[in-house]
């Protein structure tokens, strides 16, 4: 993968799978924006990271989850670099409630959520796209969930607000077409920071699994970039997930 002269935008780009992706692209030749709303030390820690290894990026802060500062961001990145080109939909939250108590279940949680997990990603993928059709090109890949299948998962509105993502991603390929690309990775558990203190439940899970192997950051970081530059597909959804929904 070649992506220099690429300005790309990962959200929620400091930890995890974010972070993964942002230093792949970076050592792929692009200058990284990595985005952060809450998370500013391990956003500066990934941005030094790159910067070290010769490449380059920048961290950017922004709530994804307001449109207003969406869009200044994406301003703000244009100003500095150019127009984004390459756009990863990571950033998302949720919360840990039992699928069957409904009642805890607030109107305060489905708005948080599907204003960060939805409607976040849909105002980047606006924010970018008139720089992205003046450049005559470009892609952006979303992040869903195994458990926007199968409708289990951390919560009920975690696993509602995966399923919009899915839905979201055809018809922003719809809407963006035909010189933007739309797709979205759809990981299953992923070994990560959020296991820290539950490692045993982790290696349990994992020896389950058809692969006997929970994906890495960096697995889903190199799916990620494979949809990025794939000139012939959008709208698709990609499962990474070692067998787990089998």
């Amino acid at each position: 993968m070649n992506w220099t002269n690429t300005v790309a935008l990962v959200t929620g780009g400091g930890t995890g799978i974010g972070r993964a992706t942002s230093i792949l692209l970076a050592n792929c030749g692009a200058t990284v924006a990595v985005n952060y709303s809450r998370s500013q030390d391990e956003a500066e820690e990934t941005v030094q990271h790159i910067l070290d290894a010769g490449g380059h990026a920048f961290a950017i802060r922004a709530n994804v989850g307001s449109d207003v500062e969406v869009r200044h961001m994406v301003d703000s990145i244009t100003e500095q670099v150019g127009p984004v080109t390459a756009l990863v939909n990571n950033a998302s939250i949720t919360y840990h409630i039992p699928m069957k108590d409904l009642e805890a279940v607030t109107d305060e949680i489905w708005n948080e959520l599907y204003d960060v997990n939805v409607k976040g990603m849909f105002y980047c993928a606006r924010a970018v796209a008139k720089g992205m059709q003046h450049a005559g090109q470009g892609a952006i890949v979303n992040l869903g969930s195994i458990a926007g299948n199968t409708g289990s998962g951390s919560s009920l509105p975690y696993a509602v607000s995966k399923a919009a993502i899915h839905g979201l991603t055809k018809s922003l390929a719809h809407a963006l077409s035909p010189n933007i690309r739309v797709n979205a990775i759809i990981p299953g558990a992923v070994a990560t920071r959020w296991w820290a203190g539950k490692e045993e439940q982790m290696n349990h899970l994992g020896g389950e699994l058809l692969l006997q192997r929970l994906a890495a950051s960096e697995d889903i970081a190199h799916m990620i970039c494979a949809a990025l530059e794939q000139p012939s597909m959008t709208g698709q959804l990609i499962t990474v997930d070692s067998g787990q929904t089998l």
